[in-house]
């Protein structure tokens, strides 16, 4: 029987689902698997195990803030975690999101190479071959092809893993993570991402030696199905053609300031926006002109709230898969998605609008669609 062990930094959210779909489909085939994770607490996972504490957690970001080397930190928990991957000797070792403030990335790949297991690596974001963020197109930086700030400085120090230090450490973390990601050998990693767009980013990486599978992000269409509701009372939207918008967390980069902007344009007698996933400070910003909803973890009633919208809107260009997407289409809502992006892969033939990452060609799209169909 082949051992499987699966690591994440958490065992919810987007990349906890995907880990913990996939430890249980084994599990349910009658394979032995176990998943790890190093924060957020849940008991009901079936051999499974929280190796971190937020004492670490709290430490690890402190440090990160200072030196700016997310991924460096976290000994402690990272030797515990290699102590249960020695108990249970696993065959095939599963990795996830490697950043989160919970791992020690020397540690664990100095384990992974001395022994003989198969590594398969999902990669979630471009954070593995960055020497920084997990992100660059909003930005419009390529200096991750070569070696991080070995031309300009970095532009990003201050977003996700912020930090206050020089420049000279996002060049230390390309150099370190290039060393650390290619030590394994060619026949023992495999890399999986969830679309084209990303494997492409990934054949200019330094990860471009290793084989790359393309598996897109499946979801639960049990759950995410045409789903009735009285949202549309509830809420007096009535007969409006709705715009929808989700994502946790928020932020420029997800779009929200078009969001905004139709909710200012677009006549509210006929159009209303509503999202979900705002925090209280977003909820200000976005105004009493939108319809804004804090997030939801109960799937069901997100897909209410899918099956009621009439479009559903994600101008975000950073996304490697677009789960949202996927799950409004599977509840038969259009999307609509900027071009040159993983989400219009996943656009269906049917559902599916892409345009420009341009605001114009955004509302001009919505007014077409809204002419086009029934009001939900």
């Amino acid at each position: 029987m082949t051992v499987y062990a699966h690591i994440n930094s958490v065992p919810d959210g987007s990349t906890g689902r995907i880990m913990l779909a996939e430890h249980n489909s084994l599990l349910e085939n009658g394979e032995e698997s176990y998943a790890f994770w190093g924060r957020r607490a849940n008991k009901d996972v079936l051999n499974g195990r929280q190796f971190g504490t937020m004492i670490n957690f709290i430490m690890d970001v402190i440090e990160t803030f200072i030196d700016g080397k997310s991924g460096f930190h976290s000994r402690f928990q990272t030797y515990r975690l290699i102590k249960a991957l020695d108990s249970i000797r696993p065959d095939v070792v599963h990795l996830h999101n490697l950043h989160g403030y919970y791992l020690n990335l020397p540690i664990l790949f100095r384990w992974l190479a001395k022994n003989e297991c198969k590594v398969e690596w999902t990669l979630h974001d471009c954070w593995a071959f960055t020497g920084h963020c997990a992100y660059f197109s909003y930005v419009n930086c390529n200096q991750w092809k070569e070696s991080c700030c070995s031309v300009e400085a970095c532009p990003q120090l201050k977003t996700y893993p912020p930090t206050f230090a020089p420049d000279s450490s996002c060049n230390w973390c390309w150099r370190e993570k290039r060393r650390l990601f290619t030590s394994l050998p060619v026949d023992r990693l495999k890399l999986i991402v969830p679309s084209n767009w990303l494997a492409n980013l990934v054949s200019e990486s330094f990860l471009s030696g290793y084989p790359v599978e393309v598996r897109y992000n499946s979801i639960d269409k049990t759950v995410f199905k045409p789903t009735p509701s009285d949202f549309r009372s509830h809420f007096g939207i009535g007969n409006r053609f709705m715009i929808l918008g989700v994502a946790s967390p928020w932020s420029a980069r997800k779009g929200l300031d078009i969001f905004v902007r139709l909710s200012r344009e677009l006549d509210p007698n006929r159009y209303v926006v509503v999202l979900v996933g705002l925090n209280e400070r977003q909820k200000v910003h976005a105004g009493d002109r939108i319809l804004s909803l804090s997030k939801t973890s109960n799937a069901r009633e997100l897909a209410e709230i899918y099956s009621t919208a009439d479009v559903f809107l994600h101008p975000g260009v950073e996304e490697t898969f677009g789960l949202t997407v996927a799950e409004a289409q599977s509840c038969g809502t259009r999307a609509l998605v900027m071009e040159n992006t993983a989400c219009a892969e996943i656009a269906d033939a049917s559902l599916g609008t892409v345009v420009p990452a341009d605001y114009e060609a955004i509302k001009s799209s919505i007014l077409d669609i809204s002419r086009q169909q029934p009001i939900s």
